[in-house]
């Protein structure tokens, strides 16, 4: 006999509780709509209950308004990012160029390619083929930091997006298990002050920015200051930006040609 949904609904939501799920509720209501079938429902839950993120077992994030493909280990975009994207909207202008560094599953770039034209790049080659997915496949390269894009944009790119790791690497043992288990590591660890990415992007990126471009990096409220000092350090003219409802901090270097 078939178990009568709302029951069904209920003893997922205890179950996805009592795994730790936040927001259990809401967790089974998408998962009963997601799965083809029951038995393809019951390994959901299985490999939600064990810490798996909800996005890679349904295949997708919400993002910025878009539904946005993510694949086991890679990089799940959090909601907090969308503050970076909201300030990136504002800077650019009709036939912009946007880069989006450290890409992972290529959420930033996706939400900026109704107002920009993006390029995106990853040193994880997971990463690489997620964002395939999320954006124009040749316009999403694979390397390190700036070494991956065409050296055609050098000079001519309006807006760097770089979500970089910034996770002090002694803090990382201490986030949710789910991150720490399932995300690649180099993901969410940014070193012992967790800056030390920013300062090798802030480093490179003058080369890249056009005249009146900017770098806008996601880091938390306490790096915040420090994050600005690399900017200042590096050229670029920085400010702070708070995004309270989001719990989001962005700080945003512009050139000053």
């Amino acid at each position: 006999m078939t178990e009568p949904r709302d029951h069904g609904h209920d003893r997922l939501t205890a179950q996805l509780r009592r795994a730790g799920c936040v927001f259990a509720e809401d967790e089974a209501r998408l998962l009963r709509t997601e799965a083809p079938d029951d038995d393809v429902l019951e390994g959901w839950v299985r490999r939600r209950v064990a810490g798996e993120p909800l996005e890679t077992i349904v295949g997708w994030a919400e993002f910025s308004g878009h539904r946005v493909v993510v694949e086991p280990g890679v990089f799940v975009p959090r909601r907090r990012t969308e503050a970076l994207v909201d300030v990136a909207r504002e800077l650019v202008r009709p036939g912009a160029v946007v880069v989006d560094l450290c890409c992972g599953s290529g959420a930033i770039g996706r939400a900026m390619a109704d107002v920009a034209t993006v390029y995106a790049a990853d040193v994880d080659p997971a990463a690489v083929a997620c964002a395939r997915r999320n954006l124009p496949p040749d316009r999403v390269f694979h390397g390190d930091l700036f070494d991956a894009l065409p050296a055609a944009l050098r000079g001519r790119v309006d807006v760097v997006c770089a979500n970089t790791p910034y996770v002090p690497t002694a803090a990382v043992a201490s986030m949710p298990r789910e991150a720490r288990e399932s995300e690649p590591r180099a993901t969410l660890d940014g070193g012992p002050d967790g800056l030390d990415l920013q300062r090798r992007v802030a480093t490179e990126v003058t080369r890249w920015l056009t005249p009146t471009g900017s770098l806008l990096v996601e880091t938390s409220a306490a790096q915040a200051d420090a994050a600005a000092a690399i900017m200042q350090a590096s050229g670029l003219r920085p400010r702070i930006h708070h995004d309270d409802e989001r719990d989001a901090t962005v700080v945003i270097g512009s050139a000053q040609g």
